[in-house]
This record gives structure tokens, C-alpha cells and sequence, in this order.
């Protein structure tokens, strides 16, 4: 039987090892200029035919300027620049095969461990990253999951060795799945959905409680492992990341988290709707995960979801988008691309994955927009990257650094287009 399991083992070895993930670019210092591109800004500006210019992976020079050319100058001949989409509160790089055990590692044991960090277990060769890295995505906030606090996330760049070169901001946020009284199950009596009361719901609530209660009371130099880790969102170091889709739980962990000190950033869905004044009143950042959904309640209109975006954003809260799971996560910018058929601006969709994300998670000074004194983190694509039909990106670089974009999803199109006969 061991023999049989290390011959499997190793065909599996066998058949993937063509499917290299692409190498890592190396740094530059060259200047690289763009001349007569349309340039989304990312803070809701366009400027058409416009330059843009980096080196030593900084940009130095956006807009508009009278210069001699010197022939090195690329004309991009009216292709779009936009700066590198940022995926907040994704699973990866910590998962690969779902089926397969070995391969997930965002989730642990217990219902507490706010002293989990994912950056160490970041997998820089995870085969599902090139192709996020295709559809423009370039950042990722890498966060575990499940139990009550699942863990510390971190940001990281998708061109990297190791989890050590990829690391933007380590440690940038606990994450904490409030629990909901009342949920929504499949009874197999019925053959339908039911109602049923959590009846571990004060206790589980009491739980999180203790943890950040403990934490704020706990001497500076604690050996709590899980303590230690919980106690920098008082300072707001570390920020916290609260998960929840209903609206009752909403309030009640806002109000909570607000009454420690702590502003959390609110991960959900259709349920902002409902406490919409609620967050404008605290001024509560949003995460929006399932834009693709049908709606919530059986009252509810069939474009509810698609329409939320748009509906925040008026509101004036800071919003930005996020995916649940990491398989889809390359259509980030499709669901973007759905709320602006149902009333959010374009610029303003572009937004919400760019600048609005990167303030949310702490970065919006390296990161999120094409401006002076920036991360040059951008990608080019030939047409409108809010729209699948022609969504292309042709080049990408992160922190200046020319990426290779060509994957193994590449390499199997082009494969069975010659076996086809398929003109390119």
C-alpha cells in the first residue's frame, strides 16, 4: 500500500511538472516613459493621451508635459494604464487544491487564534496567482479563516520567491467572524430552507469579548501568544476585519468593536443596505464580497446586490470590492463591471478596487493610484478592463518590476489553438 501511495504521489509530480509558475522579475532601475495612453488614475480621474513615466520602480511623472522625445518613449497608441487591482481578504496563496488537505492552510483548528499569521504559510508558487496576476491584480491581502477569529492577514505583492520578498505590510489585520443568532439551514424534512437558533450564540459572542477585552487589560510584555497578537488593534497598528451578512450582528459588533477604541472594517454583503445610516453615522468602511448573488431576502429585488456598490458609494461611505474565495478572484473587476450597469461610474467602480482598497488596508500611500512619488504597480490593456469582452492586459509591472504574464492557462490555449488550426 505505501508503494502504491508513492507511485501515485509521484505521478502526480510527474504530470505537473511542465505547469512552472512564471519566475520572479528581477529589479530595475531603467526609466520607462508611456506617451499618448489613457491613464486611470484610480482616484476617479482620467487623462486621455496623457504620459507616464517610472524608475527605480517609482513613478516620477503622470499628466501632461512638453518634452523633446528621445525615441525611447513607448507609444501606447491609446491603450489604457491603470494602477494594479488590490484583493482584499482573499484566501490566496493558502490554498491550491481544495480536496486535497495538504494544499489548504488558511484555515486552523479552534475557534480562536487571533496569533495565526498567513504570511508564513504564503505559497509565492500557487498556480491559482499567475492567473489572478492576468486579469490585473497585483496586491492581495492574504487572510486565514473559519472559526470565531481566525487569524492575522498580511499584504503582499504577486511577484515574489518567497513570502519574504512578497510581504507590503505584515500583520496588517485580525479577522473576526461574528456569530448571528438565527441562520438559515437546508432541513431535509422539508426539503427547504428553515430557520434555527445558534444556541451557542451568547457563548460564542462572550468569546470574542473576552479575547479583546483580556488583550486591552493585559500587561504590555504578556507571553499570551493570542493576547500579544490582539493587542495592537487598540493602538490601531493592526486593524480588525469583522465578517458577518446580517444586520442585527452587524450593529451589535460594530457597537462592541467602537466601544473598545477599535473602528473595524466591515466585511459582508446585501446586509449594508439595511444598516446603511448605521455606518454612515460611524463612518465604518465596507468590503463588499458577493457582488454575483442573488438576493438576500425573498423581497428583495433580483438586482439588489448588483446595485450596492453603487448605493454605498453615493452614500458617501468608503467602500471597497473584495471576492469571496480565491478560484474566481481573477473576475474581481467583472463584478465591477456589474455594478457600473446598474448605476456606479466607471471611474468610481475603477475606485473601489484601487485607492479605495489600499486606504482601507493601510497602503494608499505606496499604493491604489497612478501619482507622483507612487509604486509604479500598474498593468496596460488594450481595451476596458471593467469589460470581459475587451478586458486584455499586455504588460504588467509591480514596484517596477516587468512581470511575465504568461501562464500555464497561456500555454494550454495556445496549445490546443495549433491543435485546432485556430488562427490567433
Amino acid at each position: 500500500m505505501r508503494n502504491l501511495t508513492a507511485f501515485i504521489i509521484s505521478l502526480f509530480l510527474v504530470s505537473n511538472a511542465w505547469a512552472l509558475t512564471p519566475t520572479p522579475a528581477a529589479e530595475s532601475k531603467d526609466r520607462v516613459t508611456y506617451i499618448n495612453a489613457t491613464v486611470h488614475v484610480g482616484n476617479g480621474k482620467v487623462l486621455e493621451g496623457a504620459q507616464l513615466s517610472f524608475a527605480n520602480g517609482i513613478i516620477d511623472r503622470v499628466g501632461y508635459f512638453k518634452m523633446p522625445y528621445t525615441g525611447d518613449e513607448i507609444d501606447l497608441k491609446g491603450a489604457h494604464i491603470y494602477p494594479g487591482l488590490i484583493l482584499p481578504a482573499t484566501e490566496l496563496g493558502l490554498t491550491e487544491i481544495s480536496s486535497v488537505r495538504a494544499t489548504v492552510d488558511f484555515r486552523e483548528r479552534g475557534d480562536m487564534n487571533p496569533s495565526v499569521r498567513s504570511l508564513t504559510s504564503y505559497n509565492t508558487d500557487s498556480e491559482r496567482i499567475p492567473a489572478t496576476r492576468f486579469s490585473g491584480i497585483l496586491l492581495a491581502q492574504t487572510t486565514p479563516a473559519g472559526g470565531l477569529v481566525s487569524g492575522t492577514s498580511s499584504v503582499v505583492q504577486l511577484d515574489a520567491w518567497n513570502w519574504q520578498d512578497a510581504v507590503v505590510k505584515a500583520d496588517d489585520a485580525i479577522h473576526v467572524n461574528w456569530p448571528t443568532r438565527w441562520r438559515r439551514s437546508f432541513d431535509i424534512g422539508t426539503f427547504g430552507m428553515v430557520l434555527k437558533e445558534d444556541k451557542k450564540f451568547a457563548e460564542k459572542v462572550e468569546k470574542i469579548k473576552s479575547l479583546f477585552a483580556e488583550a486591552k487589560s493585559a500587561d504590555s510584555n504578556t507571553t499570551n501568544l493570542k493576547l500579544k497578537a490582539a493587542q495592537p488593534t487598540f493602538d490601531g497598528s493592526k486593524k480588525v476585519f469583522v465578517y458577518t451578512n446580517d444586520p442585527k450582528a452587524i450593529v451589535e459588533s460594530v457597537d462592541y468593536f467602537m466601544s473598545m477604541g477599535i473602528k473595524p472594517v466591515l466585511v459582508t454583503a446585501q446586509a449594508a443596505k439595511y444598516t446603511l445610516g448605521y455606518l454612515k453615522k460611524h463612518d465604518i468602511p465596507v468590503l463588499l464580497n458577493r457582488i454575483h448573488a442573488l438576493p438576500q431576502r425573498t423581497d428583495g429585488s433580483i438586482d439588489e446586490a448588483y446595485r450596492l456598490p453603487g448605493l454605498l458609494d453615493n452614500a458617501g461611505l468608503t467602500v471597497g470590492l473584495a471576492y469571496a474565495g480565491s478560484m474566481g478572484a481573477r473576475n474581481l473587476s467583472f463584478t465591477a463591471g456589474t455594478a457600473i450597469a446598474y448605476g456606479l461610474k466607471p471611474e468610481r467602480a475603477l475606485q473601489l478596487m484601487t485607492l479605495n482598497n489600499a486606504t482601507i488596508l493601510g497602503i494608499d500611500t505606496q499604493y491604489g493610484s497612478l501619482e507622483t512619488g507612487k509604486s509604479a504597480t500598474l498593468f496596460i490593456s488594450s481595451g476596458d478592463i471593467l469589460d470581459m469582452r475587451s478586458h486584455d492586459v499586455t504588460e504588467a509591472y509591480i514596484d517596477g518590476r516587468k512581470i511575465e504574464l504568461h501562464g500555464r492557462q497561456q500555454e494550454l490555449y495556445e496549445r490546443f489553438r495549433e491543435k485546432l488550426g485556430i488562427a490567433p
